[in-house]
């Protein structure tokens, strides 16, 4: 609600501004502050007045490390933004800026992409649907990129007896990294089981005997097929999603509403 008030004009510094603070606490109090000043100078036209106003504000993006990376870095080099000195093996800074001085882009764990997108500290981010439904972060999903296909999975020994999730054993043990993604699925088939974290070679649980099955990100099954493993049931499929902190895309505080529909462009799409 607040959302469609701030994209509908109005009165922001006495009645938006306020709310949004509370809300989101610190991490929005500049945004709600920058954004009060602008409404006085630009008689309350937020839409129209927020390119102009923060014309010199470096625009911030948060791209993840992995599978995703270089795929993301083609995406925005294809619109003028080239992050690609992260490929660089010699490199190790976290930070740069673009050689054109329009944006800096920040390399982060996959998971944190949208931490640091929900936090301000960047206002747009790319980062797979997975860790959006693992992390629940308070950021606006803007498009599905269409890359770094994946889908979520459970998974048991291949010489196991199990057929469906639904064979388990009630209280058996679940080994996954997306502890709140399998815990939700399993209370979703009313199956009561014990998910156990783990965060590297989930593969193993199985294999050891130290749980039943498996929750886990499955590319093209070879990982599983090799260790003796077959998937029962797929919860979800994921791909590469745009993300953007929510304020600032409501409010198009930093002019992103053409860079968005640029990386949204179907002419960007690796064939």
């Amino acid at each position: 609600m607040v959302f469609g008030a701030i994209a509908g004009g109005g009165d922001f510094s006495r009645h938006i501004a306020p709310r949004l603070t509370r809300r989101h606490g610190e991490q929005v109090r500049a945004i709600a502050t920058r954004l009060t000043r602008q409404d006085r100078i630009h008689n309350h036209s937020l839409i129209r007045s927020g390119p102009t106003f923060t014309r010199n504000i470096m625009l911030t993006i948060a791209l993840p490390k992995g599978a995703l990376l270089q795929e993301s870095i083609a995406r925005f080099q294809a619109i003028g933004l080239d992050f690609s000195a992260f490929l660089d093996k010699s490199n190790r800074q976290l930070q740069i800026t673009t050689p054109n001085g329009k944006a800096q882009g920040l390399l982060v764990r996959a998971q944190d992409v949208p931490v640091y997108v929900e936090y301000g500290q960047a206002q747009l981010g790319i980062v797979g649907y997975d860790v959006l439904r693992e992390k629940q972060a308070d950021v606006a999903q803007l498009a599905d990129l269409g890359f770094g296909h994946c889908r979520m999975s459970v998974a048991v020994k291949a010489s196991s007896p199990y057929r469906s999730a639904l064979d388990l054993p009630a209280h058996c043990r679940v080994a996954s990294k997306f502890v709140k993604c399998a815990r939700d699925y399993f209370n979703s088939i009313d199956l009561p089981v014990d998910i156990v974290p783990l965060y590297g070679s989930v593969e193993l649980g199985p294999i050891t005997g130290m749980s039943e099955a498996i929750v886990d990100l499955v590319s093209t099954g070879r990982t599983l097929q090799e260790n003796n493993l077959m998937e029962l049931e797929v919860l979800y499929e994921s791909t590469a999603r745009l993300i953007a902190h929510p304020i600032s895309y409501r409010v198009n505080s930093d002019g992103l509403s053409d860079l968005i529909q640029q990386l949204r462009s179907p002419a960007l799409v690796t064939i």
